[in-house]
């Protein structure tokens, strides 16, 4: 997944979760923020960050920022879209016959719906951009909407499919996700009876540069 243009700049602060002051090429710009969670540990004062110009018309910013190095040095990509985008990518490659996103099941919307011969798969995707001592840890605020995907996976592996959730890890070098049970206790107790249920937990490391995400294996 690459964007089709980058702009570096320097973070300065964000006013709310949807908009920051970012330093570029001298001036301030108020830029649009790809990711809603709280990221606290990436977005600091003085920290390297990519933005990509969409170009949208009717836009109120100019700039999505996009990719941050956090003060270890590692790369992270925290655009909220791009986990799909990649994963999908990542699918087309695997072989299966079928790989449809945005699938309907029941009252649910699941991120895609896989077939290879008689195998069915459900597949939901979490971005994990929270990194701590080279362990990646999802979420990083709490997330209802993650608890009801968990066990709606555990109700499909009972309906007969096959059901994965599969976290993009959209820095370089981590190659585990654990539930952040100190943010968001009830997820880590979702987690643990969806795997007893016989959901799937995929890691996918991906290869990261200020404009491109890659799923690396």
């Amino acid at each position: 997944m690459k964007y089709d243009n980058i702009t570096k700049g320097i973070f300065v602060d964000r006013p709310n979760r949807f908009v920051a002051h970012v330093k570029v090429d001298g001036r301030t710009e108020t830029v649009h923020v790809k990711n809603t969670g709280r990221c606290r540990e990436l977005l600091l004062p003085g920290a390297e960050v990519w933005l990509t110009a969409p170009g949208t018309e009717g836009r109120k910013t100019r700039y999505d920022l996009v990719t941050v190095r956090k003060g270890n040095g590692l790369l992270i990509n925290i655009d909220s879209q791009a986990p799909n985008a990649v994963v999908k990518e990542w699918l087309e490659r695997q072989g299966y016959d079928k790989v449809i996103p945005e699938y309907t099941h029941g009252d649910s919307r699941i991120d895609f719906y896989l077939r290879r011969g008689k195998e069915q798969t459900l597949m939901e995707v979490k971005g994990c951009t929270l990194e701590v001592d080279g362990i990646g840890y999802f979420p990083d605020a709490p997330t209802e909407r993650g608890v009801k995907h968990l066990r709606e996976l555990a109700k499909a592996v009972r309906d007969g499919y096959r059901a994965v959730i599969a976290f993009a890890i959209q820095m370089p070098g981590v190659c585990e996700v654990r539930p952040n049970v100190q943010t968001h206790p009830e997820f880590g107790t979702a987690w643990e009876e969806a795997v007893k249920a016989g959901v799937e937990v995929l890691f996918l490391p991906c290869r990261v540069e200020p404009d491109s995400l890659m799923v690396q294996k």
